[in-house]
């Protein structure tokens, strides 16, 4: 476990650079969840459109998940999980910094990063996650879209015969937006905040036109 931390933490490093902070949190019964913070510059930002959470257009604050990965996740119908094989994962948040105490996002990070080990949650693009609480102070979003990996960190090959680590973006939603989403589908959130030229970055942003 220590060994797939170490890599996962070593290839977010390579990805963004030092983080800038790092908090833990423990929950009863899970392993340590920890959240890094990275600063991202304009300059450093990609290509990709902006309803996939990149930084493209502007400075942003970047968080990671680094504990999810320790374990595979295991399909809760499942008799008998299997300790070595099964999909492995972290989060990945990006948002403006400066117009939110988005920092306050840690813990419900924290939270959706072990709902794996604690719900026996399989977490994979196009999933919705609730938190059931804003995501940081003033935020109109309590949920999140869990996006296509492969944008900003490339998956972490490890030893056989166990999984890849993929690196999630998420896409916070508001109530409205998620409840969209359970009726049309991910793709069509996503085609609309595309549509409407959408900021996800922006910690204080409305939800886009549903009608």
């Amino acid at each position: 476990m220590s060994d797939v931390l170490a890599r996962v933490e070593a290839g977010l490093r390579s990805a963004f650079g030092e983080p800038d902070a790092r908090a833990a949190v423990t929950f009863l019964g899970t392993d340590r969840i920890e959240v890094l913070r990275f600063p991202v510059s304009a300059a450093a930002g990609t290509a990709a459109g902006t309803a996939a959470g990149d930084a493209a257009g502007g400075d942003a604050v970047r968080y990671a998940t680094l504990g999810m990965s320790a374990h595979p996740m295991a399909d809760p119908t499942s008799p008998l999980a299997d300790p070595v094989r099964g999909p492995r994962a972290e989060l990945l948040l990006t948002v403006r910094p400066g117009r939110a105490d988005t920092d306050k996002v840690l813990r419900p990070l924290a939270v959706l990063a072990a709902s794996p080990q604690v719900e026996g949650l399989v977490v994979a693009p196009g999933a919705s996650l609730d938190t059931g609480e804003p995501l940081w102070p003033g935020a109109s979003f309590t949920a999140v879209l869990v996006g296509e990996p492969g944008g900003l960190v490339e998956d972490l090959a490890l030893d056989e015969p166990m999984d890849p680590v993929r690196f999630l973006p998420l896409l916070p939603m508001t109530p409205n937006e998620a409840a969209w989403k359970r009726v049309h589908g991910a793709a069509a959130l996503q085609e609309r905040w595309l549509r409407h030229g959408t900021d996800l970055r922006d910690p204080l942003r409305k939800g886009v036109p549903l009608d």
